[in-house]
């Protein structure tokens, strides 16, 4: 059986809203009973449920400032912005939410009022993934406001870029991963503007192959480079740098690191090859290419570009004595700024000599009369803030140089150098050098050296460098 009380108003006889005048207490039911709403009904003044009221009637395209217990759509297509989160009291709970999943194009920063944290870290933290959402419950000054539901995107508060992978250094305030193999570079914090969004890089790919039998140098891997925080210093690189850095996202990044070409093996046998790529995120390097060979009277072995060009050998066709044999072509597939340079060309005919494997900052040098073939480009050189392999940082690191290219055995004429940046030299009386291990270096063309040839020499692996921003 059930009865039913029809008031407006419960107040006692001096007219305020209680019951108990003695104690300003309204007490409704019993212990263990369970007061119900009817259906439709709505209650005001008995504090927050847990939840919050989304506010669909407005959504947030800038800087705006929360309210306890409001939830929002934020499209971030125009751009990013900045949630301001409210002075935080235990149980203050504000929630977020992809409005149209651009957070991954621009980023939806959160900043706590004052010095508040945010999982128990001082500073903001940046909501990056496409259709993330966020419900942000404030505990006590210890934790801050700590993030529930959907916890997969708990990031602890930083306003700098937060990182694990490969070989961590330091050089002042930025932190570097070095890769000289494959591996991951995994994210976990993007920043905010107040300290760094952006990663920095270097991108090296494997080296190409030198030639063998009067061989070509092999290319340098492809080099790509942006580290706006160096300028505007001067070094030898700075022509390759990229504008902009990429911006940070929370995430694993696998990280490719190209090998080098083999060089070519004595003739009849098989060709050298190019180098490998090395990828990072948005960026590829291409491999550099191969140096061609062929004895002089012969057809060359098929021009390799790559991302510096192979050297030409003494023929780029059927040989016709004093005319140059093609080289390859650099910066392949075309990058601006460009990843590298063209081989250089090669002579038949009064000594029989190949052209120098393209660098990453300068060409290959076509073969010069009175030497044993043409030298290799020059590679980029960086500063070491990007603390690659150990090098202390304050100087230059060469990356990218091209291999030198071969020639005949007789005369005594000295084996032509590989371009800095870990180019092999050829070999003028013998095999091709390989390039450097892990700086994307040609390897040597080899000569020719009767009754026997030579083989070229292996290019070198590339690498990949990470830099940015962790502290002031």
């Amino acid at each position: 059986m059930t009865s039913t009380i029809k008031v407006n108003n419960i107040q006692n006889q001096c007219g305020a809203n209680i019951i108990n005048e003695s104690s300003n207490t309204i007490t409704l039911g019993a212990s263990g009973d369970t007061i119900a709403l009817a259906s439709g009904a709505s209650q005001t003044g008995f504090g927050r449920t847990g939840t919050v009221d989304w506010q669909t009637g407005s959504i947030k395209t800038a800087n705006f400032t929360a309210a306890n217990g409001e939830g929002y759509f934020c499209n971030t297509a125009g751009g990013s912005f900045t949630m301001n989160l409210p002075a935080g009291s235990a149980g203050t709970i504000v929630s977020v939410q992809d409005y149209n999943n651009t957070f991954d194009d621009n980023a939806l920063f959160i900043a706590p009022n004052g010095s508040e944290k945010i999982n128990g870290g001082a500073g903001n933290i940046g909501l990056n993934a496409e259709g993330e959402g966020l419900t942000l419950v404030y505990i006590d000054s210890t934790v801050g406001w700590r993030s529930i539901q959907d916890s997969a995107f708990a990031d602890a508060g930083s306003n700098y870029v937060t990182a694990t992978g490969g070989t961590v250094t330091t050089c002042g305030d930025f932190k570097i991963h070095t890769f000289t193999s494959p591996g991951t570079f995994s994210v976990s914090a993007g920043g905010s503007p107040a300290g760094s969004t952006t990663i920095e890089y270097i991108v090296a790919a494997g080296g190409g192959g030198g030639g063998s039998s009067y061989g070509g140098g092999g290319g340098a891997g492809g080099f790509r480079f942006a580290s706006p925080s160096l300028a505007p210093a001067t070094y030898p690189g700075k022509p390759l740098a990229a504008p902009a850095a990429l911006t940070a996202f929370i995430g694993d990044f696998p990280i490719t690191v190209g090998g080098g070409g083999t060089g070519s093996t004595n003739n009849p046998a098989p060709d050298g090859t190019r180098g490998s790529n090395s990828i990072f995120s948005s960026i590829t390097s291409a491999g550099g290419g191969a140096g061609a060979y062929a004895p002089c009277g012969t057809s060359a072995t098929p021009i390799t570009p790559g991302g510096s060009g192979g050297g030409g050998s003494v023929s780029g066709a059927p040989a016709r004595p004093g005319l140059p044999g093609g080289a390859g072509t650099g910066n392949t597939p075309p990058v601006s700024p460009a990843q590298g340079t063209n081989g250089g060309n090669a002579y038949c005919g009064g000594g029989y000599r190949s052209g120098g494997g393209g660098g990453a900052i300068v060409a290959g040098v076509p073969s010069p009369n009175g030497t044993c073939g043409g030298t290799g480009g020059c590679g980029a050189g960086i500063p070491t803030a990007f603390g690659s392999n150990g090098v202390p940082c304050g100087s230059f690191r060469y990356y990218a140089g091209g291999g030198g290219g071969g020639g005949h055995s007789g005369g005594g004429l000295p084996a032509q150098p590989g371009g800095k940046g870990g180019g092999g030299a050829s070999g003028c009386n013998g095999a091709g050098t390989a390039g450097t291990t892990n700086s994307g270096g040609g390897g040597g063309g080899a000569s020719k050296t009767q009754p026997n040839n030579q083989d070229g020499g292996n290019g070198g692996s590339g690498i990949v460098i990470l830099r940015y921003k962790y502290q002031n």
